[in-house]
């Protein structure tokens, strides 16, 4: 078969975006403001730093000749491609971001996006999570996303409230402890 049937795999994965977290549709993206800073400055460091010395690694590469087996070239352009990519994506969600600062709800005794709520769980142990925006998830941390099962379990709780978070394998019973609203750091 001539090759101009066939596919580069490595070509073939550039051009595929990688899966992004969806916003539901007619809502906003809700983020709080370190969320936001940490998105401007990771678009800031792409455009004024990361790109510049790309391209300018690009175009020596360029002029050393045969681009077809330049490595430095064929990385640079798919680099590029990646880091343009990037700052797509960040400008579409700095652009359609609403900052919310979780420290100006202070009185709220209803968990709403900001807050920080203490749950116990069926078997005895608290934990508690920060209701944050999307890009700022990290489970890990203790970060949900507004979007998740559980923070659409708990909205408009409040402290001792008892809510059932729907499971793949049953329903959980979780007991609001506390809810508070606090800087939310990244």
């Amino acid at each position: 078969m001539s090759k101009a049937f066939t596919r580069d795999t490595d070509d073939e994965d550039d051009d595929e975006l990688a899966p992004l977290p969806a916003i539901p549709a007619g809502t906003k993206n809700y983020i709080t403001p370190a969320g936001y800073r940490r998105l401007k400055e990771e678009y800031m460091q792409l455009l004024d730093v990361e790109r510049p010395a790309l391209v300018q690694t690009v175009a020596w590469a360029a002029s050393n000749g045969d681009r077809s087996e330049n490595g430095d070239y064929i990385y640079g352009k798919k680099r590029l491609r990646e880091i343009d990519r990037r700052l797509h994506f960040l400008a579409k969600r700095l652009e359609n971001s609403e900052v919310i600062d979780p420290a100006q709800r202070k009185g709220c005794e209803q968990v709403f996006f900001g807050a920080t709520v203490t749950v116990c769980h069926g078997d005895g142990t608290e934990r508690t999570y920060s209701i944050v925006g999307i890009d700022e998830a990290d489970v890990g941390s203790g970060r949900i996303s507004w979007v998740s099962p559980l923070a659409r379990t708990l909205l408009k709780a409040r402290a001792d409230d008892a809510v059932m978070l729907q499971l793949p394998d049953g329903v959980e019973e979780l007991v609001v402890v506390e809810v508070v609203y606090r800087s939310i750091d990244l």
